[in-house]
């Protein structure tokens, strides 16, 4: 017996939808990128992208446990001499809440070619509202 590994043109990507209002961020991170990596599949291959397609709604709702909304920085470098932009994340939620999920989501996957393939099936939304209706996703709940 020989153990199976899913070619890449084997693979049936199917469309999911989260709702992140009312979740905890890690939550939500944790699920997009089990869906993104394909780990519910009983074909799961590491080498492999065997993920789904997955679509965050309600960004702006997100919530986060105990001091992190004023004490977690999100840091970015433009690469020029004095170029280190600071937030908190109470700033980055109201004014960028798509970028809170997209950067707790691509940490937790790997951080090599692979890894930027499967970021790309990620589609973050701030309100209810998304343009992927034709896709007919299917709602993933999250247990809280």
């Amino acid at each position: 017996m020989t153990t199976f590994m899913a070619k890449p043109h084997e693979v049936e990507r199917k469309w999911y939808i989260i709702d992140a209002a009312g979740k905890t961020l890690g939550r939500v991170a944790t699920e997009a990128a089990r869906l993104l990596r394909g780990k519910h599949k009983p074909i799961f291959t590491p080498h492999v992208d065997c993920g789904d397609h997955v679509i965050v709604i309600n960004a702006e709702k997100v919530r986060l446990t105990g001091k992190k909304l004023l004490q977690k920085k999100y840091i970015r470098h433009s690469g020029y001499p004095g170029g280190l932009k600071v937030m908190n994340y109470a700033q980055l939620l109201k004014t960028f809440p798509e970028r809170a999920i997209e950067k707790a989501v691509k940490g937790m996957i790997p951080h090599n070619r692979l890894g930027r393939q499967m970021v790309k099936k990620l589609k973050v939304y701030r309100g209810d509202s998304h343009p992927h209706a034709a896709q007919r996703p299917e709602v993933w709940e999250i247990k809280d």
